[in-house]
């Protein structure tokens, strides 16, 4: 009696959860001279999520392997919660045996353990030293042992609850004040991983986004269906086992644990990831050693859905109902990010389209409105010195150039104020872009002039048509007319005509090679096959100073 009394104190010191069970298994072995102890936690399948042991050599236990999953004797005490006394384990009807390596052991006691009204596992003891079997004091004594460690149990888990309601809190402080201090939302996104790993006890932790959420990667070089790509959640941040190897992986938004939670809205979450079929793992083996996963939906907005998902080792106990919530507040904490940097990105650039604004305005009532007046200035100028001609033509020159820069101002203005409706810039700004981008490869700048509101008059399929032509006009005096000067000149009126010139060597100057790779495949045929598609015209022509003219026209409807 003073043994279990001390057994009963000591366990009522402890506070840490595992300390606790293996206080209880130790305390239960030295109170019925047992030589072997154990207890088994049972899960909501009864069957044994963990299997604490006492009296066996880590070296035996390793050559046993599997730990028992709740058959045979142990078994029955999970399906029948009553003490359970045998002189000989093998005379049991439902005796299961042994497996290889496993010490030989005859005598049993084995008692449940209650937690409140729950039961939370068995204590389990076999072979009573000198060769004896357990009696009814030694049943006793266990029984009562079993209710203190409920009590102990409670306790732990009591205050195990409370520490990580604590750096649930702690960790969710330290993200608003991220949130509220502008960080920017992967930073945020990483923080939500680190901190919901550390509270939950898992071992990875990834958010999963749509290619429709800011900071989502982008499709991978050389993907040919957008449709596809659009139907997988991407790992956008990991942190934890394997974190490098994970990020940028995706899985299908149809056959995944994390697709199943963003698509119902739901958590969802599984015992072991290597055998549930509900679950994709990714590949290259970045999911070695992992079995409970619980994947909770990321919600931002009304539409897009992404996961936050959370794994941990082989052999610890899935995520409980408790850590389904906590991780999920986790979850709530990045859609926040991913709101915030979203409603972050309109903010900058409805101000970036208010600077533009404001600078065309400018431009428009200032600087024209002077270039303007001084070109009137210099045409009346002209009269007065028309008994001088060489000083006349060269006012006229000046008056020309007026009006070129005009013209480009007026087109800078139709830039800056016309954008498509994702905020892309119109087909001015892709003109332009494409010269930008022919740069690199022809080592100059072609020149742009765009005359006309090309942006709100063409239509968008006929705008894809002219980018294209565009880029393969410049492409071919790239490649074939070793041009050392490109103009594109783009207008718009009752037509849209797009003219390319080249100071090149022109088409007569070309191999044959360059004349047929030019016609056939790709070159003239494909801006020949456009303009035709449009109902439009593509002339060639050779101006007299040389190179080659492209003129490329369509009706506007």
């Amino acid at each position: 009696m003073r043994g279990l009394l001390d057994a009963v104190m000591s366990l009522g010191r402890g506070l840490e959860l595992p300390e606790v069970l293996r206080g209880i298994v130790e305390a239960a072995v030295t109170l019925t001279d047992a030589e072997y102890g154990a207890l088994g936690i049972v899960g909501d399948g009864q069957t044994l999520l963990e299997f604490l042991t006492v009296g066996m050599s880590d070296e035996l236990t390793a050559r046993i392997g599997q730990t028992p999953c709740g058959r045979g004797i142990l078994g029955e005490l999970i399906h029948h919660p009553e003490p359970l006394r045998l002189t000989d384990l093998s005379s049991h009807p439902h005796s299961f045996g042994f497996p290889p390596h496993h010490p030989p052991m005859h005598s049993f006691l084995g008692v449940p353990v209650r937690v409140r009204d729950e039961v939370f596992g068995n204590l389990y003891l076999t072979e009573k030293r000198g060769g004896r079997g357990f009696d009814a004091d030694d049943e006793a004594l266990l029984t009562t042992l079993s209710i203190a460690a409920g009590v102990a149990i409670d306790n732990a888990r009591m205050y195990e609850e409370s520490r990580r309601r604590e750096q649930r809190l702690e960790a969710l402080g330290e993200i608003t004040r991220a949130l509220l201090s502008g960080t920017d939302a992967d930073e945020v996104l990483h923080l939500v991983a680190e901190r919901a790993m550390e509270v939950a006890g898992a071992d990875r932790a990834a958010v999963l986004l749509p290619p429709s959420l800011p900071g989502a990667p982008a499709p991978q070089e050389g993907c040919q269906d957008p449709a596809a790509f659009d139907a997988r959640l991407t790992v956008a941040v990991a942190h934890g086992r394997d974190a490098e190897r994970v990020r940028g992986l995706s899985v299908p938004a149809h056959g995944s644990l994390a697709g199943l939670a963003a698509r119902t809205g739901t958590p969802v979450h599984c015992a072991d990831v290597r055998t549930d079929p509900r679950a994709h793992l990714f590949g290259d083996g970045a999911e070695k050693g992992l079995g409970p996963v619980v994947a909770v939906p990321l919600r931002v907005g009304a539409g897009a859905m992404g996961a936050l998902r959370m794994g941990r080792p082989v052999g610890r106990p899935p995520f409980d109902d408790s850590e389904v919530a906590l991780v999920s507040g986790f979850a709530d904490q990045a859609a926040i990010a991913l709101e915030l940097a979203r409603g972050r990105a309109e903010s900058e650039e409805l101000a970036v389209m208010h600077d533009r604004d404001r600078i065309a305005r400018d431009l428009h009532d200032l600087a024209i409105q002077r270039l303007f007046a001084t070109g009137m200035t210099l045409q009346s100028t002209t009269r007065a010195i028309a008994d001088r001609p060489e000083a006349a033509e060269r006012v006229s020159r000046a008056v020309d150039d007026l009006d070129t820069t005009i013209r480009i101002v007026r087109s800078t203005i139709f830039d800056l104020r016309t954008t498509d409706g994702s905020g892309r810039g119109g087909l001015r700004h892709r003109i332009a872009e494409t010269a930008r981008a022919a740069a690199r490869a022809l080592g100059f700048r072609p020149s742009v002039r765009i005359d006309g509101p090309v942006d709100s008059v063409v239509p968008d399929e006929l705008a894809e048509h002219v980018v294209a032509v565009a880029a393969e006009a410049v492409s071919n005096a790239s490649r074939h007319a070793r041009a050392s000067r490109i103009d594109i000149v783009l207008s718009a009126g009752d037509a849209v005509t797009l003219t390319v010139t080249d100071d090149g060597i022109g088409l007569g100057g070309r191999t044959a090679a360059d004349g047929r790779g030019a016609e056939r495949g790709g070159g003239l045929a494909n801006m020949r096959k456009r303009a035709e598609l449009c109902d439009g015209t593509l002339a060639v022509e050779q101006p007299a100073g040389g190179g080659t003219r492209i003129v490329w026209r369509a009706p506007l409807d």
